[in-house]
């Protein structure tokens, strides 16, 4: 992630007891009496790294990051087969954000989130909009089926070849139906050989669809198999599962977002998540500014931290 603020430690963590077995990393850095903000990290599993820490004024933000169920420092960690993921969705997510914040004597907050994460802060924001100050959105998702049809097989028109040994990964007889429950399913497989070729499977195909603006890197996180495990698992559950929403609900439901400031930043070259989700969440929220950049892509990348570190600022004297 480019950074623009210098990179800074956090001053606070710990593990919050959010129930069922599930305690959560969080840690706040920056100024203990600014502008208080969370990140919601995408993936879903991708965990919230250093380099989010770097998009805030350090002077003027109270930022809060959290590695979300099953991931980064999070306990139990979905890497492991044995972990259950029936009380990993959506809902369980919002009741943590809203318990993270309540735990630590947040009245309202700015939301950044970035591709998942972008869908869980309009599910987050559309469930407490008292509790949102601005929000601020990248790689703009809405977690419909028909992004994950997308994602795990319209895409194949892209990249043929990539998408063809996406597709042949899984067992003849599955090959024409949902790729993301027959992945799921491979990666619940006793044989830790059939897993871990499935997680790397996988990981290998979400590392080429968003491969379309110039000057990508494959993701080294990607090289770390553990990496791999948790995120195809979390991954594959969520979109089996239609990200765990009624479908078409964060667009049909923007109307809940009135008098919440927004800024939705997309690139034009986002292939793995095409900019129509973005434009038609801006026709339905009024108070939310649409920016498309012509050269970026899906991330953080060819010019897009830059841009979501000027709409945080734009928003860090505002109260």
């Amino acid at each position: 992630m480019a950074q623009r603020y210098p990179p800074i430690e956090p001053y606070a963590h710990g593990m919050l007891d959010v129930g069922d077995g599930q305690l959560v990393h969080w840690e706040t850095c920056g100024n203990p009496d600014g502008k208080p903000a969370v990140v919601l990290h995408g993936g879903p599993g991708s965990g919230c790294t250093p380099g989010w820490r770097t998009l805030f004024d350090p002077a003027r933000y109270r930022v809060v990051l959290f590695d979300q169920r099953g991931c980064g420092r999070s306990t139990p960690h979905a890497a492991d087969p044995d972990v259950d993921l029936s009380t990993n969705t959506t809902d369980h997510l919002i009741a943590d954000i809203e318990l993270l914040r309540e735990h630590l004597g947040v009245d309202r907050w700015l939301v950044l989130g970035a591709s998942w994460g972008a869908s869980l802060a309009l599910a987050y924001a559309q469930r407490h909009p008292r509790q949102v100050s601005e929000l601020v959105l990248f790689s703009v998702t809405a977690g419909t089926r028909r992004e994950i049809e997308w994602l795990t097989r319209e895409m194949g028109r892209i990249f043929p070849a990539e998408w063809a040994r996406f597709r042949d990964g899984v067992p003849p007889a599955e090959r024409d139906g949902d790729l993301a429950d027959a992945y799921a399913r491979l990666l619940a497989d006793p044989d830790p050989a059939v897993r871990e070729r499935a997680a790397r499977q996988w990981c290998d195909w979400e590392d080429t669809h968003v491969a379309t603006a110039p000057g990508h890197r494959p993701d080294p996180r990607y090289d770390d198999p553990v990496f791999r495990m948790l995120q195809a698992r979390l991954v594959t559950h969520y979109w089996r599962n239609g990200c765990f929403l009624p479908e078409g609900q964060l667009l049909r439901e923007a109307g809940r977002l009135a008098g919440i400031p927004g800024v939705l930043l997309h690139g034009r070259l986002d292939i793995s998540s095409p900019p129509e989700v973005a434009w038609q969440l801006a026709q339905a929220w009024p108070d939310a500014r649409l920016e498309l950049l012509e050269t970026a892509g899906h991330g953080s990348a060819n010019g897009m931290a830059e841009r979501v570190v000027a709409a945080l600022d734009d928003f860090a004297e505002r109260r």
